[in-house]
C-alpha cells in the first residue's frame, strides 16, 4: 500500500523562524501529527520522525499554516485537507503481477467452481493489484460474470489514478506481450488499461479503522499485501481481526505480503 520516506534528510529545521510573510512559524515537535496520523490510518512514522517533519512542515508551508497545532485544528474541521495530508504522506508503489503466486492461487480455487465470487485488495493503491487479479481470471478462462473484485485504498489521489488506469512501462514489465496487447493500447502517457478489465474492478477510499469499513460486506478472497509492514504489532493484530470477519469462509486464508510479519 504505502512505500514512505525512502531516505532520511540530514537537515533539520530550526523550531521556530520567520517565514516570506513574516509570519512566526514554529514547528516544533512533530510527533503530535505522528500520534495524530497513527490514531487515524494506524500508521507508524517511529524511525522516520525527521522525514515526517520535512514532509508536513512543507505540505503546511504551501497551505500557509505555520505550525502543527494549527494544521492539527485545521484538519480537524476540513475533510479536504485531511484527505489531502494522507494523500501526501502514503505514495503508492507497486506494479502487475506482483507475487504472482497468490494470484494464481485464487485463479485455481475460483476455476474448480466459484460462483458469484467476491474478491477484496485492501489496499488496492493504484489499481495494479486487483486489475491482475481480472486479468489472471480471464487469461485462465474464468467467466467475467462469475466474479467481481473491489480494490479499497485511503489514499484519494491513488484511487483517482486506479480509476484512470494509466501505466508507466515499469509498472507492466512482467506482462507478457500478448497480454499487454489483450488488454492495454499504448499512448503518449503509458499503457491505457482496457475498460473490459476497468469495468471488472470497483474502487471506494476508504479506512479499515473506520466504523463504516465493517459494513463494506463478506468476501470470498482477501488480498491484503504490503499495508500491515506500515502498523505496530498491536495495530497489525487489529486489522488483522477486521479483515478475518470479512471472510465468507472462516477456513480461507488471507493472502498477505511477504513483508507483512505479525
Amino acid at each position: 500500500m504505502f512505500s514512505f520516506f525512502r531516505k532520511k534528510s540530514k537537515n533539520s529545521e530550526p523550531k521556530c523562524s520567520i517565514s516570506s510573510t513574516k509570519r512566526e512559524e514554529c514547528f516544533d515537535d512533530v510527533s503530535i501529527i505522528a500520534d495524530y496520523f497513527r490514531g487515524e490510518t494506524g500508521v507508524t512514522f517511529d524511525k522516520q520522525l525527521s522525514i515526517l517533519r520535512n514532509k508536513v512542515i512543507a505540505f503546511a508551508r504551501l497551505r500557509e499554516i505555520y505550525s502543527f497545532e494549527e494544521l492539527l485544528h485545521s484538519i480537524g474541521y476540513n475533510t479536504t485537507l485531511k484527505q489531502e495530508l494522507i494523500d501526501h504522506l502514503t505514495t503508492n508503489e507497486t506494479f502487475f503481477y506482483r507475487e504472482f503466486a497468490q494470484i494464481q492461487k485464487v485463479v485455481s480455487l475460483v476455476k474448480k467452481g466459484g460462483k458469484n465470487v467476491r474478491i477484496l485488495c485492501a489496499p488496492s493503491a493504484t489499481g495494479e493489484e486487483p486489475y491482475s487479479i481480472a486479468i489472471a481470471l480471464l487469461e485462465a478462462g474464468v467467466e467475467r460474470s462469475s466474479f467481481s473484485i473491489m480494490g479499497i485504498d485511503i489514499n484519494q489521489e491513488a484511487t483517482n489514478r486506479a480509476k484512470e488506469a494509466i501505466y508507466a512501462e515499469r509498472n507492466v514489465r512482467n506482462l507478457s506481450k500478448e497480454v499487454l496487447s489483450r488488454y492495454f493500447t499504448q499512448e503518449a502517457g503509458g499503457y491505457a488499461l482496457s475498460e473490459e478489465i476497468k469495468s471488472l474492478v470497483s474502487f471506494k477510499v476508504v479506512n479499515i479503522f473506520d466504523a463504516e469499513f465493517k459494513h463494506i460486506g463478506k468476501f470470498d478472497y482477501i488480498f491484503s499485501r504490503n499495508m500491515l509492514i506500515y502498523f505496530d504489532h498491536a495495530t497489525k493484530l487489529k486489522a488483522k481481526k477486521i479483515l478475518q470477519d470479512l471472510r465468507n469462509d472462516p477456513d480461507i486464508e488471507i493472502f498477505f505480503g511477504h513483508a507483512d510479519l505479525f
